[in-house]
């Protein structure tokens, strides 16, 4: 019967570290929580093990039988299979006790070492102090440095002496902490996004009031004026629907990213009819457009994709070959390589002969509105926007682009996507073929 009891104590014990923080529950609730549970096992246990006496009395186990004892050291081990690092520390400042995950964190974590020298931040000492001198509860932030800069976020406990008696019998504070790095480089990266939207926006807006502000004032009378501005403010316009256009774009792809297209197609055949479509743009610009893939010749380049987004990424990519590459110079667009990065990929490459790109700026060039050249991207149309597009098409994908680059030797995109036979059946496919 005791064994039952204590699986029945382990098991509750598990639940509530488990799934007491998905309810709001804190480090000093949780201990607590694990006491109240020992508690109850051992009464249970002591009973279970009463011998009933002839006269419905109940006699108390032998002393020194060891009945009802709970097996030593189940709360430590349950505190060394907690996800979330756990510290606990004394009142003199010296480590009682650090879990596995907040020892590979914390290299330095050793028992009997003095907190500060353990995490040298100074809000995580502050608090620290503050809680062994007043003790109250405490939620905090602090920054790690080393080896890279990370963030945490800390909830903070007071144990007063004797309460936690496997950790000793004086006061301690236990301290529960997770890396929110991630959370806080996406909000920055959301922050700056939007500050950047806003100023792309902003900038033609301005603009355009200026020249209506114009033309409302002294070219209110002259129509050589009055058709020089209003073809201005007509650019200025296009430009912010191409902006909103591109931004609309984004949100729906990032929306879906997480799905993977199922369609078949043959890459190279897309790619061809891509390329094809933009020759008036090519000879308007007085670039040669050389399209050097032969779906019939190479055999089919089979993957699973969605043909209009791939279609947006060869478009995007010929388009600023052409732009960049200026008058006089060629674009070519033919199939990849293998590449040992790229095992069982299909890849399509778009070459061009113009300034090319700083080795320091190509892994930036996928970011959110980052231009190599902003004047030259701005007076050719660009947002900022498509390589970035580009991108979140490739990931959705599950692709890749490559991009290859020298100042003076023009630049190649490649894209990469899975072959069609190395990507799983979809449930709706492997329902199907059940049938």
């Amino acid at each position: 019967m005791r064994s039952v009891i204590y699986i029945l104590t382990a098991a509750a014990t598990s639940l509530l570290v488990a799934f007491g923080p998905a309810f709001g529950l804190g480090p000093a609730t949780l201990v607590a929580g694990v006491l109240l549970i020992f508690l109850l096992g051992y009464v249970a246990s002591v009973l279970a093990a009463m011998p009933a006496s002839r006269g419905g009395g109940a006699a108390l186990p032998p002393a020194g039988s060891g009945a009802g004892e709970l097996p030593q050291g189940l709360g430590r081990a349950l505190l060394q299979r907690l996800p979330t690092p756990l510290l606990v520390i004394g009142e003199d400042g010296r480590l009682t006790y650090a879990n596995p995950a907040a020892q590979a964190i914390l290299r330095a974590a050793v028992p009997g070492s003095h907190y500060t020298t353990i995490i040298r931040a100074p809000a995580f000492v502050d608090a620290v102090e503050e809680i062994i001198a007043d003790g109250q509860d405490a939620t905090f932030g602090f920054t790690l440095m080393q080896p890279q800069e990370r963030f945490f976020e800390a909830r903070a406990a007071y144990l007063p002496a004797g309460s936690a008696a496997e950790f000793g019998s004086t006061a301690q504070v236990i301290v529960q902490f997770e890396d929110r790095s991630r959370d806080k480089a996406l909000l920055r990266t959301r922050s700056d996004f939007i500050a950047n939207a806003s100023h792309e926006l902003r900038t033609p807006l301005a603009s355009i009031l200026g020249y209506i502000e114009t033309l409302q004032g002294h070219a209110k009378d002259d129509p050589e004026a009055q058709e020089r501005f209003l073809g201005i403010m007509l650019n200025q316009a296009r430009r912010m629907r191409r902006l909103v256009d591109d931004l609309m774009s984004l949100s729906r792809i990032e929306l879906n990213e997480h799905v993977r297209p199922d369609t078949p197609l043959d890459l190279y055949r897309l790619a061809s009819e891509s390329a094809a479509a933009m020759f008036p743009l090519a000879s308007e610009a007085d670039v040669i457009l050389q399209i050097e893939l032969d779906p019939a010749a190479s055999g089919p380049a089979m993957i699973l994709g969605d043909r209009d987004q791939l279609s947006q990424v060869l478009v995007n990519l010929i388009d600023n070959a052409i732009k960049y590459g200026g008058p006089g110079q060629k674009v070519r667009v033919c199939a990849a390589a293998p590449d040992p990065r790229y095992p069982a990929h299909w890849g399509v490459s778009v070459i061009d002969q113009g300034p090319g790109i700083a080795r320091e700026n190509v892994p930036r060039v996928t970011e959110r509105f980052f231009r190599v050249s902003p004047a030259r991207s701005k007076d050719l149309g660009g947002t900022g926007l498509g390589l970035a597009i580009t991108k979140h098409i490739l990931s959705r994908h599950r692709g890749g682009l490559d991009i290859q680059s020298r100042q003076g030797e023009g630049s190649q995109f490649t894209i990469w996507v899975p072959r069609c036979e190395t990507l799983e059946a979809s449930p709706e496919k492997k329902a199907k073929s059940r049938n």
